[in-house]
Protein backbone atom coordinates (compact mmCIF):
# COMPACT_ATOMS: atom_id res chain seq x y z
CA UNK A 1 0.00 0.00 0.00
CA UNK A 2 2.76 2.55 0.71
CA UNK A 3 4.56 1.72 -2.01
CA UNK A 4 1.27 2.41 -4.14
CA UNK A 5 0.82 5.58 -2.86
CA UNK A 6 4.48 6.96 -3.25
CA UNK A 7 3.83 5.40 -6.84
CA UNK A 8 0.58 7.74 -7.41
CA UNK A 9 2.54 10.81 -5.83
CA UNK A 10 5.66 10.16 -8.48
CA UNK A 11 3.02 9.71 -11.46
CA UNK A 12 1.36 12.96 -10.00
CA UNK A 13 4.52 14.93 -9.17
CA UNK A 14 3.69 17.77 -12.47
CA UNK A 15 0.25 18.51 -11.20
CA UNK A 16 1.38 18.58 -7.61
CA UNK A 17 4.18 20.91 -9.06
CA UNK A 18 1.59 23.48 -10.13
CA UNK A 19 -1.06 23.76 -7.59
CA UNK A 20 -1.06 26.27 -5.39
CA UNK A 21 0.19 25.75 -2.02
CA UNK A 22 -0.60 28.01 1.34
CA UNK A 23 2.28 30.94 0.15
CA UNK A 24 0.20 31.39 -3.19
CA UNK A 25 -2.86 31.87 -1.11
CA UNK A 26 -1.14 35.12 0.16
CA UNK A 27 0.40 36.31 -2.43
CA UNK A 28 -2.82 36.33 -4.54
CA UNK A 29 -4.92 38.43 -2.87
CA UNK A 30 -2.07 41.03 -3.01
CA UNK A 31 -1.40 40.73 -6.66
CA UNK A 32 -5.40 40.82 -7.53
CA UNK A 33 -5.58 44.43 -5.04
CA UNK A 34 -2.82 46.04 -6.81
CA UNK A 35 -4.05 45.27 -10.46
CA UNK A 36 -7.12 46.19 -9.56
CA UNK A 37 -6.65 49.31 -8.02
CA UNK A 38 -4.73 50.20 -11.16
CA UNK A 39 -7.22 49.90 -13.07
CA UNK A 40 -9.37 52.42 -11.10
CA UNK A 41 -6.72 54.81 -11.28
CA UNK A 42 -6.60 53.94 -14.75
CA UNK A 43 -10.33 54.46 -15.47
CA UNK A 44 -10.45 57.71 -13.15
CA UNK A 45 -7.92 59.33 -15.83
CA UNK A 46 -10.04 58.88 -18.55
CA UNK A 47 -12.70 61.29 -17.33
CA UNK A 48 -14.04 64.67 -18.55
CA UNK A 49 -11.64 67.16 -16.99
CA UNK A 50 -14.86 69.02 -16.19
CA UNK A 51 -15.13 67.01 -13.05
CA UNK A 52 -12.01 68.22 -11.58
CA UNK A 53 -14.22 71.61 -11.06
CA UNK A 54 -17.04 69.99 -10.08
CA UNK A 55 -15.10 68.05 -7.32
CA UNK A 56 -13.46 70.16 -5.10
CA UNK A 57 -10.51 68.82 -2.60
CA UNK A 58 -12.33 67.75 0.65
CA UNK A 59 -10.43 67.94 3.95
CA UNK A 60 -12.12 64.91 5.32
CA UNK A 61 -9.75 62.53 6.74
CA UNK A 62 -12.00 60.20 4.90
CA UNK A 63 -10.92 60.88 1.10
CA UNK A 64 -7.28 60.87 1.98
CA UNK A 65 -7.13 56.88 0.80
CA UNK A 66 -8.07 57.24 -2.46
CA UNK A 67 -5.83 60.80 -2.44
CA UNK A 68 -3.46 58.53 -1.45
CA UNK A 69 -3.87 56.10 -4.55
CA UNK A 70 -3.51 58.44 -7.01
CA UNK A 71 -0.74 59.87 -5.98
CA UNK A 72 1.31 56.79 -5.44
CA UNK A 73 -0.13 55.72 -9.11
CA UNK A 74 1.31 59.02 -10.44
CA UNK A 75 4.48 58.80 -8.88
CA UNK A 76 4.99 54.87 -9.94
CA UNK A 77 4.00 55.95 -13.61
CA UNK A 78 6.64 58.81 -13.14
CA UNK A 79 9.61 56.15 -12.01
CA UNK A 80 8.65 53.75 -14.76
CA UNK A 81 9.20 56.45 -17.37
CA UNK A 82 12.21 57.79 -15.32
CA UNK A 83 14.08 54.11 -15.59
CA UNK A 84 13.25 54.13 -19.61
CA UNK A 85 14.45 57.40 -19.52
CA UNK A 86 17.51 56.41 -17.29
CA UNK A 87 19.06 53.61 -19.41
CA UNK A 88 18.34 54.96 -22.99
CA UNK A 89 20.05 58.77 -22.09
CA UNK A 90 22.87 57.21 -19.58
CA UNK A 91 23.82 54.81 -22.33
CA UNK A 92 24.00 57.18 -24.86
CA UNK A 93 25.74 59.82 -22.97
CA UNK A 94 28.60 56.78 -21.54
CA UNK A 95 29.31 55.06 -24.77
CA UNK A 96 28.97 58.12 -27.30
CA UNK A 97 32.29 60.99 -26.45
CA UNK A 98 29.81 62.81 -29.28
CA UNK A 99 26.94 62.64 -27.69
CA UNK A 100 28.11 63.36 -24.25
CA UNK A 101 29.65 66.45 -25.46
CA UNK A 102 26.22 67.61 -25.80
CA UNK A 103 23.89 65.45 -23.67
CA UNK A 104 26.26 65.62 -20.21
CA UNK A 105 25.54 69.52 -20.41
CA UNK A 106 22.04 69.10 -21.51
CA UNK A 107 21.21 67.26 -18.41
CA UNK A 108 22.94 69.31 -16.01
CA UNK A 109 20.51 71.73 -17.46
CA UNK A 110 17.60 69.73 -17.43
CA UNK A 111 18.27 69.05 -13.84
CA UNK A 112 18.43 72.77 -12.95
CA UNK A 113 15.46 73.72 -14.43
CA UNK A 114 12.84 74.48 -12.18
CA UNK A 115 9.74 71.84 -11.82
CA UNK A 116 7.84 75.11 -12.12
CA UNK A 117 9.47 76.15 -15.15
CA UNK A 118 8.69 73.03 -17.09
CA UNK A 119 4.95 73.19 -15.28
CA UNK A 120 4.51 76.26 -16.72
CA UNK A 121 4.99 75.18 -20.46
CA UNK A 122 3.74 71.81 -20.33
CA UNK A 123 0.57 71.87 -18.71
CA UNK A 124 -1.14 73.77 -22.08
CA UNK A 125 0.98 70.90 -24.02
CA UNK A 126 -0.58 68.06 -22.06
CA UNK A 127 -4.69 69.89 -22.41
CA UNK A 128 -4.11 70.21 -25.67
CA UNK A 129 -2.91 66.51 -26.41
CA UNK A 130 -5.71 64.98 -24.94
CA UNK A 131 -8.55 67.81 -24.81
CA UNK A 132 -11.35 67.64 -22.44
CA UNK A 133 -9.90 64.31 -20.47
CA UNK A 134 -8.37 64.13 -16.80
CA UNK A 135 -5.74 62.31 -18.96
CA UNK A 136 -4.61 65.26 -20.18
CA UNK A 137 -3.52 67.12 -16.67
CA UNK A 138 -2.35 64.01 -15.07
CA UNK A 139 0.31 63.71 -17.81
CA UNK A 140 1.62 67.35 -17.02
CA UNK A 141 1.56 66.36 -13.01
CA UNK A 142 3.43 62.79 -13.91
CA UNK A 143 5.33 64.48 -16.07
CA UNK A 144 6.79 67.38 -13.47
CA UNK A 145 7.27 64.45 -10.90
CA UNK A 146 9.10 62.48 -13.77
CA UNK A 147 11.29 65.82 -13.80
CA UNK A 148 12.11 65.64 -9.87
CA UNK A 149 13.12 61.77 -10.64
CA UNK A 150 14.75 61.40 -14.08
CA UNK A 151 18.17 63.02 -13.56
CA UNK A 152 19.26 61.58 -10.39
CA UNK A 153 19.17 58.11 -11.52
CA UNK A 154 20.25 58.90 -15.15
CA UNK A 155 23.46 60.63 -13.21
CA UNK A 156 23.81 57.31 -11.17
CA UNK A 157 23.22 55.56 -14.33
CA UNK A 158 26.11 57.47 -16.06
CA UNK A 159 28.66 57.18 -13.72
CA UNK A 160 28.06 53.14 -13.24
CA UNK A 161 29.01 52.65 -16.75
CA UNK A 162 31.47 55.08 -17.03
CA UNK A 163 33.58 53.49 -13.79
CA UNK A 164 32.74 49.60 -14.49
CA UNK A 165 36.35 47.74 -13.55
CA UNK A 166 38.64 47.00 -16.47
CA UNK A 167 38.96 43.95 -15.50
CA UNK A 168 35.50 43.14 -15.86
CA UNK A 169 35.45 44.99 -19.03
CA UNK A 170 38.51 43.05 -20.67
CA UNK A 171 36.82 39.32 -19.52
CA UNK A 172 33.51 39.86 -21.19
CA UNK A 173 35.56 41.20 -24.54
CA UNK A 174 37.25 37.83 -24.04
CA UNK A 175 34.11 35.90 -24.43
CA UNK A 176 33.65 38.14 -26.97
CA UNK A 177 30.24 39.02 -25.96
CA UNK A 178 27.97 41.61 -27.89
CA UNK A 179 27.45 45.36 -27.31
CA UNK A 180 23.89 44.27 -25.97
CA UNK A 181 25.11 41.06 -24.11
CA UNK A 182 27.50 43.15 -22.36
CA UNK A 183 25.46 45.80 -21.90
CA UNK A 184 22.67 43.43 -19.76
CA UNK A 185 25.40 40.61 -17.92
CA UNK A 186 27.68 43.31 -17.04
CA UNK A 187 27.02 46.88 -17.01
CA UNK A 188 23.25 46.45 -15.97
CA UNK A 189 24.02 44.53 -13.28
CA UNK A 190 27.17 46.60 -12.01
CA UNK A 191 24.92 49.66 -11.95
CA UNK A 192 21.98 47.93 -9.88
CA UNK A 193 22.53 48.26 -6.53
CA UNK A 194 23.58 51.99 -7.09
CA UNK A 195 20.54 52.55 -9.11
CA UNK A 196 18.02 50.87 -6.58
CA UNK A 197 18.99 53.66 -3.93
CA UNK A 198 18.74 56.79 -6.64
CA UNK A 199 15.75 55.28 -7.47
CA UNK A 200 14.63 55.39 -3.74
CA UNK A 201 16.02 58.72 -3.19
CA UNK A 202 14.06 60.31 -6.66
CA UNK A 203 10.72 58.20 -5.54
CA UNK A 204 11.08 60.48 -2.06
CA UNK A 205 12.51 63.51 -4.13
CA UNK A 206 9.53 63.23 -6.40
CA UNK A 207 7.58 63.99 -2.80
CA UNK A 208 8.94 67.51 -2.99
CA UNK A 209 7.01 68.74 -5.97
CA UNK A 210 4.23 66.72 -5.27
CA UNK A 211 2.09 69.85 -3.74
CA UNK A 212 3.27 72.19 -7.30
CA UNK A 213 2.24 68.93 -9.25
CA UNK A 214 -0.68 68.62 -8.47
CA UNK A 215 -2.37 72.20 -7.55
CA UNK A 216 -0.73 73.50 -10.40
CA UNK A 217 -1.45 77.73 -10.74
CA UNK A 218 0.12 79.20 -14.26
CA UNK A 219 -1.03 82.79 -14.05
CA UNK A 220 -4.92 82.77 -13.67
CA UNK A 221 -5.45 79.09 -14.45
CA UNK A 222 -5.57 77.03 -11.41
CA UNK A 223 -6.10 72.92 -12.23
CA UNK A 224 -6.28 70.78 -8.97
CA UNK A 225 -6.07 67.11 -9.59
CA UNK A 226 -7.26 65.07 -6.41
CA UNK A 227 -4.26 63.57 -4.45
CA UNK A 228 -2.19 64.24 -0.94
CA UNK A 229 -0.53 67.16 -2.95
CA UNK A 230 -3.45 68.88 -3.56
CA UNK A 231 -4.86 68.04 -0.44
CA UNK A 232 -2.03 69.29 1.64
CA UNK A 233 -1.88 72.95 -0.70
CA UNK A 234 -5.75 73.10 0.56
CA UNK A 235 -4.53 72.28 3.90
CA UNK A 236 -1.76 74.61 4.16
CA UNK A 237 -4.23 77.44 2.57
CA UNK A 238 -7.02 76.88 4.95
CA UNK A 239 -4.37 77.23 7.96
CA UNK A 240 -5.61 73.00 9.17
CA UNK A 241 -3.09 71.93 11.82
CA UNK A 242 -5.12 68.82 11.88
CA UNK A 243 -5.52 67.89 8.18
CA UNK A 244 -1.88 68.35 7.83
CA UNK A 245 -1.13 65.73 10.59
CA UNK A 246 -3.43 63.24 8.59
CA UNK A 247 -1.43 64.33 5.49
CA UNK A 248 1.82 63.05 7.61
CA UNK A 249 0.11 59.74 8.72
CA UNK A 250 -0.79 58.96 4.99
CA UNK A 251 2.72 59.63 3.80
CA UNK A 252 3.95 57.56 6.06
CA UNK A 253 1.93 54.91 5.35
CA UNK A 254 2.75 55.10 1.49
CA UNK A 255 6.10 55.05 1.86
CA UNK A 256 5.97 52.15 4.61
CA UNK A 257 4.07 50.72 1.57
CA UNK A 258 6.17 51.62 -1.39
CA UNK A 259 9.58 50.18 0.99
CA UNK A 260 8.23 46.71 1.61
CA UNK A 261 6.62 46.37 -1.50
CA UNK A 262 8.96 47.58 -3.91
CA UNK A 263 12.70 48.87 -2.47
CA UNK A 264 13.12 46.35 -0.22
CA UNK A 265 12.69 43.53 -2.19
CA UNK A 266 14.69 45.22 -5.23
CA UNK A 267 17.41 46.35 -2.41
CA UNK A 268 17.58 42.27 -1.62
CA UNK A 269 17.21 40.89 -5.48
CA UNK A 270 20.52 43.23 -6.03
CA UNK A 271 22.61 42.36 -3.55
CA UNK A 272 23.90 39.76 -6.08
CA UNK A 273 25.43 42.17 -8.34
CA UNK A 274 28.27 43.11 -5.46
CA UNK A 275 31.27 43.03 -6.72
CA UNK A 276 33.67 41.04 -4.65
CA UNK A 277 35.35 37.90 -4.37
CA UNK A 278 34.06 36.71 -0.84
CA UNK A 279 30.47 36.15 0.43
CA UNK A 280 28.85 39.50 2.35
CA UNK A 281 28.39 38.56 6.06
CA UNK A 282 24.68 39.60 6.20
CA UNK A 283 23.13 40.15 3.45
CA UNK A 284 19.65 42.36 3.37
CA UNK A 285 16.46 40.57 3.20
CA UNK A 286 12.73 40.74 2.41
CA UNK A 287 9.64 39.29 3.20
CA UNK A 288 7.73 39.67 0.60
CA UNK A 289 10.57 38.17 -2.34
CA UNK A 290 10.80 35.29 0.34
CA UNK A 291 7.08 35.14 -0.03
CA UNK A 292 7.18 35.15 -3.70
CA UNK A 293 9.95 32.36 -3.93
CA UNK A 294 8.25 30.41 -1.31
CA UNK A 295 4.78 30.55 -3.86
CA UNK A 296 4.38 27.44 -5.96
CA UNK A 297 2.31 28.38 -8.74
CA UNK A 298 3.01 32.22 -8.65
CA UNK A 299 6.64 31.07 -8.81
CA UNK A 300 5.58 28.61 -12.10
CA UNK A 301 3.94 32.09 -13.18
CA UNK A 302 7.15 33.58 -13.49
CA UNK A 303 9.40 31.04 -14.46
CA UNK A 304 8.37 31.95 -17.92
CA UNK A 305 8.81 35.53 -18.27
CA UNK A 306 12.12 35.16 -16.39
CA UNK A 307 13.49 32.67 -19.25
CA UNK A 308 12.48 34.94 -21.73
CA UNK A 309 14.32 37.80 -20.48
CA UNK A 310 17.42 35.27 -19.62
CA UNK A 311 17.27 34.41 -23.51
CA UNK A 312 17.15 37.85 -24.82
CA UNK A 313 19.97 39.61 -22.55
CA UNK A 314 22.00 36.69 -24.10
CA UNK A 315 20.65 37.02 -27.59
CA UNK A 316 24.45 37.82 -29.34
CA UNK A 317 22.43 41.16 -30.85
CA UNK A 318 25.36 43.12 -32.52
CA UNK A 319 24.49 46.94 -32.27
CA UNK A 320 26.56 49.64 -33.97
CA UNK A 321 29.46 50.77 -31.47
CA UNK A 322 29.07 54.42 -30.09
CA UNK A 323 33.51 54.28 -29.59
CA UNK A 324 34.36 54.17 -32.95
CA UNK A 325 35.43 50.61 -35.42
CA UNK A 326 36.05 47.79 -33.54
CA UNK A 327 37.89 44.65 -35.36
CA UNK A 328 38.49 41.67 -33.01
CA UNK A 329 40.40 43.31 -30.13
CA UNK A 330 42.35 45.78 -32.44
CA UNK A 331 40.37 49.41 -32.23
CA UNK A 332 41.03 50.45 -35.86
CA UNK A 333 41.91 54.34 -35.72
CA UNK A 334 38.99 56.41 -37.63
CA UNK A 335 41.09 58.54 -40.35
CA UNK A 336 37.79 61.24 -40.03
CA UNK A 337 37.84 61.28 -36.39
CA UNK A 338 38.85 64.90 -36.18
CA UNK A 339 37.25 66.30 -39.29
CA UNK A 340 33.49 64.51 -37.55
CA UNK A 341 34.32 66.10 -34.24
CA UNK A 342 35.22 69.43 -35.97
CA UNK A 343 31.99 69.25 -37.26
CA UNK A 344 29.88 68.06 -34.92
CA UNK A 345 31.18 70.93 -32.97
CA UNK A 346 30.40 73.27 -35.40
CA UNK A 347 26.51 72.21 -35.26
CA UNK A 348 26.42 71.82 -31.86
CA UNK A 349 27.61 75.22 -31.40
CA UNK A 350 25.12 76.80 -34.23
CA UNK A 351 22.14 74.69 -32.28
CA UNK A 352 23.41 76.65 -29.29
CA UNK A 353 23.75 79.83 -30.69
CA UNK A 354 20.11 79.68 -32.58
CA UNK A 355 18.66 78.89 -28.91
CA UNK A 356 20.45 81.14 -27.44
CA UNK A 357 19.06 83.96 -29.76
CA UNK A 358 15.60 83.01 -29.86
CA UNK A 359 15.30 83.08 -26.18
CA UNK A 360 16.79 86.40 -25.86
CA UNK A 361 14.71 87.86 -28.47
CA UNK A 362 11.79 86.11 -26.36
CA UNK A 363 12.64 87.76 -22.81
CA UNK A 364 13.74 91.06 -24.62
CA UNK A 365 10.17 91.68 -25.04
CA UNK A 366 8.90 92.12 -21.55
CA UNK A 367 12.51 92.59 -19.93
CA UNK A 368 15.11 95.35 -19.57
CA UNK A 369 18.89 95.28 -19.30
CA UNK A 370 18.25 96.46 -15.38
CA UNK A 371 15.94 93.36 -14.63
CA UNK A 372 18.86 91.21 -15.99
CA UNK A 373 21.44 92.20 -13.65
CA UNK A 374 19.08 92.43 -11.01
CA UNK A 375 18.23 88.42 -11.53
CA UNK A 376 21.90 88.04 -11.82
CA UNK A 377 22.70 89.50 -8.22
CA UNK A 378 20.16 87.17 -6.87
CA UNK A 379 21.29 84.25 -8.63
CA UNK A 380 24.55 84.71 -6.71
CA UNK A 381 22.79 85.00 -3.55
CA UNK A 382 20.89 81.68 -4.45
CA UNK A 383 24.76 80.22 -4.87
CA UNK A 384 26.04 81.17 -1.77
CA UNK A 385 23.33 79.39 -0.05
CA UNK A 386 23.74 76.10 -2.42
CA UNK A 387 27.47 76.25 -1.45
CA UNK A 388 27.30 76.33 2.06
CA UNK A 389 24.08 74.34 2.69
CA UNK A 390 25.63 71.31 0.53
CA UNK A 391 28.95 71.72 2.42
CA UNK A 392 27.81 70.99 5.40
CA UNK A 393 25.19 68.18 4.53
CA UNK A 394 28.33 66.78 3.10
CA UNK A 395 30.26 66.66 6.15
CA UNK A 396 27.50 65.65 8.48
CA UNK A 397 25.91 62.89 5.69
CA UNK A 398 28.95 61.01 4.21
CA UNK A 399 30.05 59.34 8.05
CA UNK A 400 26.54 58.20 8.20
CA UNK A 401 26.22 56.89 4.99
CA UNK A 402 29.18 54.44 5.33
CA UNK A 403 28.29 53.60 8.40
CA UNK A 404 24.85 52.40 7.05
CA UNK A 405 26.15 51.17 3.83
CA UNK A 406 28.39 48.74 5.63
CA UNK A 407 25.78 47.27 7.73
CA UNK A 408 23.26 45.74 5.52
CA UNK A 409 20.69 44.89 8.72
CA UNK A 410 21.39 48.53 9.84
CA UNK A 411 20.42 49.81 6.77
CA UNK A 412 17.04 47.36 6.74
CA UNK A 413 15.99 49.67 9.72
CA UNK A 414 17.33 52.79 8.39
CA UNK A 415 15.82 52.19 4.93
CA UNK A 416 12.19 53.32 5.73
CA UNK A 417 13.18 55.88 8.03
CA UNK A 418 15.30 57.57 5.65
CA UNK A 419 12.55 57.60 3.00
CA UNK A 420 10.55 59.59 4.66
CA UNK A 421 12.61 61.71 6.03
CA UNK A 422 13.93 62.30 2.45
CA UNK A 423 9.87 62.91 1.35
CA UNK A 424 9.42 64.63 3.96
CA UNK A 425 7.92 67.91 1.94
CA UNK A 426 9.29 71.44 3.13
CA UNK A 427 5.81 72.74 2.72
CA UNK A 428 4.50 70.49 5.87
CA UNK A 429 7.52 72.82 7.68
CA UNK A 430 5.80 76.34 6.23
CA UNK A 431 3.81 76.95 9.61
CA UNK A 432 6.67 76.58 11.94
CA UNK A 433 9.04 78.80 9.61
CA UNK A 434 6.57 81.27 8.80
CA UNK A 435 5.23 81.52 12.49
CA UNK A 436 8.88 82.03 14.38
CA UNK A 437 9.95 84.36 11.61
CA UNK A 438 7.46 86.67 11.89
CA UNK A 439 7.02 86.33 15.68
CA UNK A 440 10.74 87.10 16.56
CA UNK A 441 11.44 88.68 13.35
CA UNK A 442 14.18 87.15 12.03
CA UNK A 443 15.92 87.60 9.08
CA UNK A 444 14.24 85.42 5.88
CA UNK A 445 17.83 85.59 3.79
CA UNK A 446 18.92 83.35 6.67
CA UNK A 447 16.23 81.28 8.15
CA UNK A 448 14.58 80.52 5.58
CA UNK A 449 17.94 78.43 4.03
CA UNK A 450 17.34 75.45 5.82
CA UNK A 451 14.29 74.59 3.75
CA UNK A 452 16.25 74.51 0.43
CA UNK A 453 18.52 71.79 1.75
CA UNK A 454 16.27 69.85 3.76
CA UNK A 455 14.73 67.69 0.65
CA UNK A 456 18.25 67.72 -1.02
CA UNK A 457 20.80 66.24 1.52
CA UNK A 458 19.41 62.93 0.96
CA UNK A 459 20.95 62.37 -2.06
CA UNK A 460 24.25 62.63 -0.64
CA UNK A 461 23.31 60.39 2.09
CA UNK A 462 22.06 57.38 -0.40
CA UNK A 463 24.49 58.12 -2.80
CA UNK A 464 26.71 57.31 0.13
CA UNK A 465 25.36 54.49 0.96
CA UNK A 466 24.83 53.12 -2.52
CA UNK A 467 28.79 53.41 -2.68
CA UNK A 468 29.70 52.05 0.65
CA UNK A 469 27.09 49.14 0.02
CA UNK A 470 28.87 48.19 -3.36
CA UNK A 471 32.21 48.74 -1.81
CA UNK A 472 33.53 45.00 -2.17
CA UNK A 473 33.71 43.06 0.82
CA UNK A 474 37.27 41.47 0.16
CA UNK A 475 38.95 44.96 -0.24
CA UNK A 476 37.11 45.45 3.42
CA UNK A 477 39.15 42.00 4.72
CA UNK A 478 42.08 43.04 3.09
CA UNK A 479 42.54 46.45 4.99
CA UNK A 480 41.48 44.67 8.17
CA UNK A 481 44.33 42.07 7.96
CA UNK A 482 46.85 45.06 7.28
CA UNK A 483 45.26 46.17 10.29
CA UNK A 484 44.78 49.70 8.40
CA UNK A 485 42.36 51.87 10.69
CA UNK A 486 41.20 55.35 12.06
CA UNK A 487 41.94 58.13 9.48
CA UNK A 488 44.03 56.16 7.06
CA UNK A 489 41.39 53.73 6.58
CA UNK A 490 39.22 56.38 5.29
CA UNK A 491 42.10 58.01 3.43
CA UNK A 492 43.01 55.12 1.50
CA UNK A 493 40.40 52.87 1.43
CA UNK A 494 37.12 54.25 2.37
CA UNK A 495 36.77 58.13 0.95
CA UNK A 496 38.26 56.68 -2.39
CA UNK A 497 36.13 53.71 -2.84
CA UNK A 498 32.56 56.04 -2.44
CA UNK A 499 34.34 59.23 -3.93
CA UNK A 500 32.66 58.29 -7.76
CA UNK A 501 29.50 57.89 -5.86
CA UNK A 502 29.61 60.64 -3.45
CA UNK A 503 30.29 62.88 -6.65
CA UNK A 504 26.74 61.98 -8.00
CA UNK A 505 25.43 62.63 -5.50
CA UNK A 506 26.66 66.26 -4.76
CA UNK A 507 25.86 66.88 -8.72
CA UNK A 508 21.89 65.86 -7.73
CA UNK A 509 21.73 67.57 -4.63
CA UNK A 510 23.17 70.99 -5.87
CA UNK A 511 20.87 70.75 -8.48
CA UNK A 512 17.77 69.83 -6.34
CA UNK A 513 18.86 72.49 -3.90
CA UNK A 514 18.60 75.02 -7.00
CA UNK A 515 15.23 73.33 -7.79
CA UNK A 516 13.81 73.19 -4.22
CA UNK A 517 14.84 77.28 -3.85
CA UNK A 518 11.86 77.90 -5.59
CA UNK A 519 9.89 76.49 -2.92
CA UNK A 520 12.01 77.39 0.07
CA UNK A 521 12.67 81.41 -0.52
CA UNK A 522 9.39 82.24 -0.61
CA UNK A 523 6.87 80.55 1.65
CA UNK A 524 3.10 80.93 2.93
CA UNK A 525 1.28 79.81 5.94
CA UNK A 526 -2.33 81.29 5.32
CA UNK A 527 -2.44 84.88 4.08
CA UNK A 528 0.82 85.50 5.72
CA UNK A 529 3.86 85.49 3.33
CA UNK A 530 7.51 85.50 3.95
CA UNK A 531 10.28 86.05 0.98
CA UNK A 532 13.64 85.94 0.74
CA UNK A 533 16.28 87.57 -1.65
CA UNK A 534 17.24 84.67 -4.28
CA UNK A 535 16.60 83.04 -7.67
CA UNK A 536 14.38 80.85 -6.48
CA UNK A 537 11.57 83.53 -5.11
CA UNK A 538 11.87 85.58 -7.95
CA UNK A 539 10.84 82.46 -10.25
CA UNK A 540 8.18 81.52 -8.19
CA UNK A 541 6.35 85.15 -8.18
CA UNK A 542 6.75 85.54 -11.95
CA UNK A 543 5.43 81.55 -12.30
CA UNK A 544 2.16 82.85 -10.29
CA UNK A 545 1.83 86.48 -12.57
CA UNK A 546 2.10 84.44 -15.50
CA UNK A 547 5.03 86.84 -16.59
CA UNK A 548 6.52 84.22 -19.55
CA UNK A 549 9.59 86.71 -20.34
CA UNK A 550 10.69 87.09 -16.78
CA UNK A 551 9.84 83.27 -16.36
CA UNK A 552 12.04 81.98 -19.09
CA UNK A 553 14.90 84.59 -17.57
CA UNK A 554 14.92 83.18 -14.25
CA UNK A 555 14.92 79.56 -15.75
CA UNK A 556 17.55 80.41 -18.00
CA UNK A 557 19.59 82.54 -15.25
CA UNK A 558 19.62 79.05 -13.17
CA UNK A 559 20.53 77.28 -15.86
CA UNK A 560 23.77 79.21 -16.49
CA UNK A 561 24.70 79.00 -12.90
CA UNK A 562 23.97 75.69 -12.71
CA UNK A 563 26.07 74.51 -15.62
CA UNK A 564 29.20 76.55 -14.73
CA UNK A 565 29.19 75.72 -11.17
CA UNK A 566 28.98 71.66 -12.72
CA UNK A 567 31.74 72.15 -14.78
CA UNK A 568 34.07 74.27 -13.01
CA UNK A 569 33.68 71.93 -9.93
CA UNK A 570 31.60 68.75 -10.01
CA UNK A 571 33.14 68.15 -13.33
CA UNK A 572 36.90 68.05 -12.95
CA UNK A 573 36.05 66.20 -9.56
CA UNK A 574 33.65 63.49 -11.47
CA UNK A 575 36.88 62.68 -14.12
CA UNK A 576 39.37 62.47 -11.32
CA UNK A 577 37.06 59.63 -9.82
CA UNK A 578 36.46 57.96 -13.12
CA UNK A 579 40.37 58.08 -13.68
CA UNK A 580 41.78 57.31 -10.83
CA UNK A 581 40.08 56.11 -7.95
CA UNK A 582 37.88 53.29 -10.41
CA UNK A 583 37.66 49.74 -8.44
CA UNK A 584 39.84 47.69 -10.21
Amino acid sequence: MEFGFNLNRTANASVWRVLPNRWDFVAFPMIICMIALASVGFHETLAPISTLQTQAISLDPANLPEYALRTTLRMLAAMIASLIFTLIYGTLAAKSRRAAMVLVPILDILQSVPVLGYISFTVTFFLAMFPGRVIGAECAAIFAIFTSQAWNMTFSFYQSLRTVPRDLDEVSRGFHLTNWQRFWKLEVPFSMPGLIWNMMMSMSGGWFFVVASEAITVGNRTIVLPGVGAYLASAISERNLSAIGWVILAMIVVILAYDQLMFRPLVAWADKFRMENTTSGDAPESWLLDLIRRTRLIHRLLVPAGWILAKTARMPIKLPSLQGVKLGNFRAPVPSTKTGDMAWGAAVIVLTVFVVWKVVSFVSTGVSWGEVGHVFVLGFITLIRVVVLIAIASVIWVPIGVLIGLRPALAEKVQPLAQFLAAFPANLLFPVFVVVIVRFHLNPDIWLSPLIVLGTQWYILFNVIAGASAYPNDYREAAANFQITGWQWWKKCMLPGIFPFYITGAITASGGAWNASIVAEAVSWGKTSVVAHGLGAYIAQTTADGDYPKIILGIAVMSLFVTLFNRMLWRPLYAYAESRLRLD
